[in-house]
């Protein structure tokens, strides 16, 4: 695939971490920071192929990357994450906080496992990440990105644990813009809309990934889902001083998916797939 960039020049020579970098949006994200100039840290869970992977490819386009691998269901990892990407890079410019684990589960038959696991990854983790990296960001009046969701503003079937913790993000970044702002760190966030990634795919085996795509597109206003690139196009921009006076907003990047009113009974309905298998306990 070809990819679309917009170019930002003052972030050639900038340290950015990048978690969960090692499929979907967040190596679509690293990917971008690396084409512009940026060295990168793309943190991993579980996907050690597809991240060293995007280190790979940084390292072919002549940049600077290393992959590092964090559980973020425990604190501790998540602190010495910091400390291993700060003596990587020598300092942090920006943090894009992308990892993130979904799940689809009736109300009722959610447990507490499950909800403490989408929890601890979604909210805790960045919030204790940009904690053990803030003198850094203090020091290069550096910017925090975190990814959200549009399920931060609008109801979907099943997914009460995955869209609190999307709205947990919205609230967190607002308030964490106002207490960092006097201390030259700017905070922002991302709410995508539908990005088809491979990890959506793997609960439907079988499934024509390209028809799929497509037929997603349909019910988005734009005609068309939307990639990787998109995310990290607005990633770039919010990290860069073109973006100098945005501060503890969410931008929504959906296609015009929230801007549209769908009347329909589909609600009504339980799904038919399972988002968080492999990921989440007990599905």
């Amino acid at each position: 695939m070809e990819r679309a960039f917009v170019m930002f020049d003052d972030l050639k020579g900038k340290r950015v971490l990048v978690t969960g970098a090692g499929t979907g949006i967040g190596s679509g994200i690293a990917l971008g920071f690396a084409n512009a100039g940026a060295e990168i840290v793309v943190h991993y869970s579980s996907s050690a192929a597809g991240a060293d992977k995007v280190v790979a490819d940084i390292r072919q386009m002549g940049g600077r990357a290393v992959a590092i691998q964090a559980n973020f269901s425990e604190v501790e990892p998540i602190r010495d994450l910091a400390r291993e990407a700060i003596a990587f890079l020598g300092g942090i410019d920006a943090v894009v906080n992308n990892a993130g684990i979904t799940m689809n589960r009736p109300f009722e038959k959610v447990t507490a496992e499950q909800f403490d696991v989408l929890y601890n990854v979604n909210v805790r983790a960045p919030f204790f990440l940009i904690q053990a990296l803030l003198p850094e960001l203090e020091k290069s009046r550096g910017t925090v990105i975190n990814i959200s969701s549009i399920h931060a503003f609008e109801g979907y079937t099943e997914h009460s644990v995955y869209a609190g913790t999307r709205g947990a993000i919205v609230a967190f970044t607002r308030q964490l813009a106002i207490e960092l702002a006097p201390r030259g760190v700017r905070v922002n966030a991302i709410a995508p809309g539908a990005v088809p990634v491979p990890n959506h795919f793997k609960s439907r085996p079988g499934v024509d990934v390209e028809q799929a795509i497509k037929d997603c597109g349909k019910g988005i206003p734009c005609g068309f889902a939307g990639t990787p690139d998109d995310i990290a196009n607005v990633a770039l921009f919010l990290a860069s001083e073109a973006s100098r006076y945005i501060v503890g907003q969410t931008l929504v990047v959906d296609g015009g998916t929230t801007s549209w009113m769908p009347f329909g009974e589909q609600f009504k309905q339980p799904l038919t797939i399972q988002f968080g298998k492999g990921y989440v306990p007990g599905l």
